[in-house]
């Protein structure tokens, strides 16, 4: 199968070491991130990760699988970039007198969006959204122009198709417990320890 662009999104368990987990997982099958973005999500105590990778789908379908079976993750999908509404930032540090002097560079960052963050005496920073096409062609606008910093975020992605986490924690908490469920014949009940 050819490799593409997918999105993973995996809702998660705040839980320290995670994230040092999941990326073992990632490369113990060499698959190399190209985004990493972690985040709460829409409900309080489940956080949100949004993986970017070039891989087969036959290889994302095994990943997400693998991945769900991590205890602090409650569920992976994968997703192609037609199947989500997504978006990068960037931050452009650019020469305050560029920006005064060139009419063309003013036009070109009301072209793509950008607002001003902070103006100095020397320099001027803007921010902007968009696919990473969009920020890759501004980028190299202003490279011919001094570009003096710049700096992308990682993707954030929202799945068109989905109604979210939500409905599925609320589903998962009004599940009866399993009929099968033993206690443990070793622990005492009152006090919380071990018998021997």
């Amino acid at each position: 199968m050819e490799k593409q662009e997918f999105t993973i999104t995996l809702y998660t368990e705040n839980s320290i070491g995670l994230i040092g987990r999941i990326s073992g997982i990632f490369s113990r099958r060499k698959i190399n991130i190209e985004s990493l973005n972690t985040s709460p999500s829409e409900v309080e105590g489940i956080h949100r990760f949004t993986i970017v990778i070039h891989e087969s789908e036959d290889v994302i379908r095994k990943l997400c699988r693998q991945l769900e079976k991590q205890i602090d993750i409650l569920k992976a999908y994968y997703n192609t970039d037609d199947e989500i509404v997504w978006q990068e930032q960037a931050l452009y540090k650019v020469p305050a007198h560029v920006v005064t002097e060139k009419v063309y560079v003013e036009r070109l960052l009301r072209q793509y969006g950008a607002s001003t963050v902070v103006i100095r005496q020397d320099y001027i920073v803007f921010e902007t959204a968009g696919h990473r096409e969009e920020i890759d062609r501004l980028t190299e606008e202003l490279n011919k122009y001094g570009l003096i910093e710049f700096v992308r975020g990682a993707r954030i992605a929202i799945i068109k198709d989905s109604a979210g986490i939500h409905e599925k924690v609320l589903e998962f908490e009004k599940r009866e417990p399993s009929p099968e469920l033993v206690e443990n014949e070793y622990l005492d009940q009152q006090d919380n320890v071990f018998t021997m």
